[in-house]
Order: C-alpha cells, then structure tokens, then sequence
C-alpha cells in the first residue's frame, strides 16, 4: 500500500534499482540455462552430493513447481529446487541448487545470521502487513503514537532486509566453493554461476534499499504530520 504525494519521489530510487534488478536476474539466468555443465550433474544431483558429503542424507531433494522458487526449508528440514533446476545440467541450475545447499549447511552449523532471520519471521510478516494501515491511521486521526507505532513495524521489515543480505552472500560462497572444489563445474564455467548468483544477490539489495527508503519516507511523512 503505497500513500500517493512528493515523498513518493524518496523511493523512486529503490524501484528501480528493484526493476533493474528483477531484468538482471531474469535475463542472467535465462542465458546460463541454456548452457549445459560438462560434469553432466543435474541441480539435484550435486544437491543431494552436496548434502551427502555434508552428514545431511536425511535431508530430502524435492522438485516443486515455479521458476526460482528454490529454498531451503529450515523448519521440516528440506531442499527444494524448482522444475527447471531440479533435472537440468545448466550452469545455472547447478549455481541454484548449490547457494540452496549453502542454506542448508548454514542450518547445519548453526549460523548465526540465518537463526536470527529464522526467528523474526513471524514477527516481521505481521509488522509487514500492518506497518502502512496503522501509519495511515495516524496520519488520518493526527494522533501521534499510531504513526510512530506503523514506523516501528515497518523498521521490522528493514531489520529483516539487512538480515537477509549476509545470510544469501554467505550461501553464495559456500556454493561457489562447493561448484569449484567438488568439480562440478570447470574454470570456464564458474564463472557463468558466479554470474547468477551475483544477480540474484542485487534483488535482495534492492530489496533493503527499497525497505531503507520505505522507512525513510514513513519518517518524512510523520515530521510533516506533527508540523500540521
């Protein structure tokens, strides 16, 4: 939900590095899916070699349907990889399923950033989804604590934001580590993953910039707010 005036000019910014984003990673995973791994190792194959070496064979590969929408679940424990990376050889493919296996070995040796991310959770989809109807509440009624308590929610969002950013940079080292020395790609090819990968890390700093310049502008809004 998005309250209309000059302020909107604040997050301008933030949206486009988020479309600029959103381009980079379509049309950076859609190049390197169509260039084929010489190992020969499909996404869940070097998931589950991945898992296997790391003492997490319990740990079951799934396919689900969608176009990136693989994760790594950290409550049941599963890796799930979607129908394009799951049996494909693509480079881009493999670089996927091995950032994913990255969050799970991060699970596995109990990283710090992933177990505060883990446990905000709940808490940040409800700030998310009440930040803007309270803020706007406050600005409606003039009274004060509802706008500063829509600012606190929504600085949830923000805190998850930078949260997130050292908990996918981590499991994209881990996975090119991984891609390199377990061979599942060779020189030439490490570095199309590393393409990927690094296009997927701009959506999640857009998405912080875009948080950062969302709580920047609630906090424009509600000083005008206590001027009027």
């Amino acid at each position: 939900m998005y309250y209309l005036d000059n302020t909107f000019l604040i997050i301008l910014p933030g949206i486009l590095v988020a479309l600029f984003a959103q381009y980079r990673i379509k049309s950076t995973y859609s190049r390197y899916s169509e260039v084929m791994a010489r190992s020969g190792f499909t996404g869940a194959r070097v998931a589950r070699d991945m898992l296997d070496a790391a003492g997490l064979g319990d740990v079951p590969v799934n396919r689900v349907q969608g176009t990136l929408t693989d994760h790594y679940d950290p409550i049941h424990r599963t890796l799930n990889l979607s129908e394009s990376v799951y049996g494909s050889s693509s480079i881009a493919a493999l670089g996927v399923a091995a950032h994913e296996c990255g969050h799970a070995l991060q699970h596995l040796e109990g990283y710090e950033p992933l177990k505060l991310r883990s446990a905000v959770v709940p808490t940040v989809n409800i700030g998310s989804s009440l930040s803007w109807p309270i803020f706007l509440a406050g600005m409606i009624s003039g009274w004060r604590p509802l706008l500063l308590a829509g600012v606190m929610l929504f600085s949830l969002t923000v805190l998850f934001s930078l949260i997130t950013l050292p908990v996918e940079f981590n499991a994209s080292r881990r996975a090119m580590a991984a891609l390199e020395g377990r061979g599942y790609l060779s020189w030439e090819e490490l570095d199309g993953a590393k393409k990927v990968l690094n296009a997927a890390a701009l959506t999640y700093v857009a998405a912080a910039l875009s948080a950062i310049l969302n709580l920047l502008r609630l906090l424009v809004l509600a000083r005008r707010s206590d001027r009027d």
